[in-house]
């Protein structure tokens, strides 16, 4: 059998996307690492009194990060990491401005997702209550990070990135009160694997910070070198799905899109990507799988939680559809299942994992895998953001010789 091989102008495509996001993360982190630290230690005091952080969205794709922030932040995937509370507020919670109106307090904080004049009011009137506020829009928040690349693709990797260091980092805070008047000393505790420098005497605010600014200068190397790695190992996987997934959507075909948690998360954001693309991307008919909360619960309680997919799956699709799954451990049996029944109606399958890849990539459960070699479940996510990311340009794109 002929192997076959990406083209040397697909790889210098995806090499030069590459390039463009580890020069996009390098300059952003490093201009604000010292404001992330800082913010941490100030999530941290608020969380310490009680404070609730309220993720606000309105867009499809913004709302699928709201939903991301509150998902890490209750259920830390960290063992033995506390949970922190969180909530998103998106369109389906009716106007954004009354419901935070009636929720916010004083002590919480708000994190904006999007831009706009809407959005630009709930900071404001976040502000008035007293909460603390986080935008990566100029939106006169009290905090702002604006990604330095107009490519919606790379903004939101960047974004999901950030909140991601602010979950781990926060922690960090919480447990290891630096303030001098409370504490006199640091016991890193479970941390300590993680970020030894937290020993030792308390008191000294400063060094801490700057310890913390550097673990996120160091997360943001390793993302750059996980996102290259997953995709450049990728890379004949990646045009050979976006090949026949386009296939599938040109015929008339479904994606479908499925995962649990954090993963549940890019499923809403893929799907948002299909069906409101950026300019220049033309619209595919997708449908989230994970967003039906009656039908879900319904499933785990009446049938079982392994079920929630593969029955949405066989009730919905057709022979020339298609599911795209996410599993960071490559192992979730639900997915699995749902997999298989994919598998057995004929549907083109995609699967996006971490670790080694698990089951789906050792039993090929899918006709595709795309794997994040990494244990490290944030830094897989964001790797798979980039992957999917690319994944749909190249589903527009056209065939690289070769290829066809």
């Amino acid at each position: 059998m002929t192997r076959i091989v990406v083209p040397v102008s697909g790889e210098l495509a995806l090499n030069a996307r590459l390039e463009l996001r580890s020069t996009a993360t390098e300059r952003f982190f490093q201009l604000e690492a010292g404001h992330i630290a800082s913010l941490c230690n100030a999530l941290a005091q608020r969380f310490n009194r009680g404070g609730r952080l309220i993720a606000v969205a309105i867009t499809p794709t913004d709302s699928s990060d709201a939903h991301h922030v509150a998902v890490e932040f209750v259920h830390p995937v960290i063992v033995g990491k506390r949970a922190l509370p969180a909530l998103a507020l998106v369109p389906r919670d009716g106007d954004i401005n009354a419901r935070l109106e009636r929720l916010a307090r004083p002590e919480d904080m708000v994190i904006v997702f999007g831009d706009g004049a809407k959005l630009h009011a709930v900071v404001a009137h976040a502000h008035s209550i007293g909460c603390l506020t986080v935008t990566f829009s100029p939106l006169d928040a009290g905090h702002e990070f604006l990604p330095p690349d107009d490519n919606p693709f790379v903004a939101q990797e960047l974004t999901e990135t950030l909140y991601h260091v602010l979950w781990e980092l926060v922690h960090v805070f919480i447990e290891h009160d630096a303030d001098p008047h409370l504490a006199t000393s640091r016991d890193p505790g479970a941390s300590g694997l993680l970020y030894p420098f937290l020993a030792g005497p308390a008191g000294d605010l400063n060094a801490l910070l700057a310890d913390v600014r550097q673990s996120v200068l160091m997360k943001a190397a390793e993302i750059s070198e996980l996102r290259t790695r997953t995709v450049q190992d990728a890379a004949l996987t990646l045009h050979q799905a976006a090949l026949a997934l386009r296939a599938r959507l040109d015929a008339g075909g479904t994606l479908f899109a499925i995962g649990n948690g954090g993963s549940a998360t890019d499923a809403m954001d893929l799907v948002a990507d299909f069906n409101f693309p950026p300019d220049g991307l033309p619209p595919r008919p997708a449908i989230d799988l994970t967003a039906d909360t009656a039908i879900i619960t319904a499933l785990s309680n009446d049938v079982g939680e392994e079920t929630i997919f593969s029955r949405q799956i066989g009730a919905y699709a057709r022979g020339q559809d298609a599911v795209i799954a996410f599993s960071t451990s490559g192992n979730s049996r639900n997915v699995i299942r749902a997999l298989g029944e994919a598998r057995q109606r004929g549907l083109l399958s995609i699967a996006f994992t971490g670790y080694d890849g698990g089951r789906i990539h050792a039993e090929r459960l899918a006709d595709h895998v795309i794997v994040a070699p990494s244990q490290h479940i944030p830094r897989i996510q964001e790797a798979h953001a980039t992957a999917y990311h690319l994944l749909r340009v190249l589903t527009e794109e056209p065939v690289p010789v070769g290829l066809a």
